[in-house]
């Protein structure tokens, strides 16, 4: 899998699942545009005709980052550019 951020690189596919060339993009509950963002991709799932049951695991996996966010503490996305 390939990562835009190479210090996520350290994130493993062990059941190989992800192709070595498939791009993919990780939100992390700290950063505290993630949740919106899900529940942005839930509704375009839905509005697509989508699984409804996925977009409802998403919607709740917002909530659970919400949730998360309420205690913890919570950032803008920053990069550290040494390790591009």
């Amino acid at each position: 899998m390939l990562h835009a951020r190479k210090d996520y690189d350290r994130i493993q596919d062990p059941d190989n699942k992800i192709p070595a060339d498939e791009p993919v993009f990780l939100l992390r509950g700290q950063d505290k545009f993630a949740p919106e963002l899900l529940l942005r991709w839930a509704s375009k799932l839905r509005l697509d005709g989508g699984d409804t049951y996925m977009a409802r695991l998403v919607e709740d996996w917002a909530q659970v980052m919400l949730e998360w966010q309420d205690t913890h503490c919570i950032k803008t996305p920053d990069l550290d550019y040494s390790k591009l």
